[in-house]
Formats: structure tokens, C-alpha cells, sequence
């Protein structure tokens, strides 16, 4: 029987909310500019950037070493500031039998936020959560304000 889950998490920004929306959408290679010490490398396989059926290979470090990931752009939207990367090669199709990233922002009241969620597939009833995972992509938000507001 297949054991999955989503995880999910909001990380309040300053800037403004679009800006992280356009930047995994048309610039992810930006994001080692971000956060280079956890994003060495992105790099478009196929496709365009941000439009669905793009396929990005990622170099980054996760639980200090290096892993790669190949995604495939499912969904863009917009109008709701969502992005769908399912990975479809990578360390963590190691562990996971299917593992996508889902990215959202929102208004609150005069508050921003970046939404990250997980959505996957475990191997088997022992592996943990990918909350390592969900820690990883969440930092990486956290650090866009300074990229931003330099």
C-alpha cells in the first residue's frame, strides 16, 4: 500500500510577493544567487523557463551534501502565484517514489508570504516525512528579502 503525505509551510516575506513568484518562474537559476551555500546550480534541460513541460536540472545541498534533481514544470498559474516542480530524477526519488514541490504566495492583511508544500510517495512505512526537505526550500525563501531589498 502506497504511504503518502503533504507537508507545508509559510514563511513570511518583505518583498513583494511577485518577485519571488517571478523568480522561480523565469529565473530559478537565480536562487544560488539567494542562497549558495544551499543552490549550486540550476539549469534549464528543455522546454522554457516557467512554461509547463520545462524540464530543470538542480544542483544544491541538502543535510550537508551535494544532490541533484530534475523537475519537470507541471503547472503555472499566474493568477494564484503557483508553481508545480515534480521531480522525475534525482537523490530523492532515492527515497521517495514521487515527490513534488508546490510554490504559492499570498496577501494577509499588509503581511506576504511564500508557500511551500510537499506532496509524495514514501518507499516504505520507515522513511520519515520530508521535512528536511521542506526546511531546505523554506530557507531559501527566508533569504529572499536580503536578495531583494539589497
Amino acid at each position: 500500500m502506497a504511504i503518502t503525505g503533504k507537508i507545508s509551510r509559510e514563511v513570511e516575506i518583505k518583498c513583494h510577493r511577485h518577485l519571488v513568484f517571478e523568480l522561480y518562474k523565469h529565473r530559478p537559476h537565480d536562487s544560488s544567487l539567494v542562497h549558495p551555500e544551499k543552490v549550486e546550480a540550476c539549469h534549464l534541460i528543455s522546454g522554457q523557463w516557467g512554461v509547463p513541460g520545462a524540464v530543470i536540472q538542480w544542483h544544491y545541498y541538502h543535510d550537508g551534501k551535494k544532490e541533484t534533481a530534475k523537475e519537470i514544470i507541471e503547472e503555472v498559474d499566474d493568477e494564484l502565484h503557483k508553481i508545480v516542480f515534480k521531480v522525475i530524477e534525482g537523490d530523492i526519488l532515492e527515497v521517495y517514489n514521487s515527490f513534488t514541490f508546490i510554490l504559492t504566495t499570498k496577501d494577509v492583511g499588509d503581511k506576504r508570504f511564500v508557500i511551500w508544500t510537499i506532496e509524495f510517495e514514501k518507499a516504505n512505512a520507515s522513511i520519515p516525512d520530508p521535512t528536511s526537505y521542506l526546511d531546505l526550500v523554506c530557507e531559501i525563501a527566508g533569504k529572499m528579502d536580503s536578495h531583494f531589498l539589497k
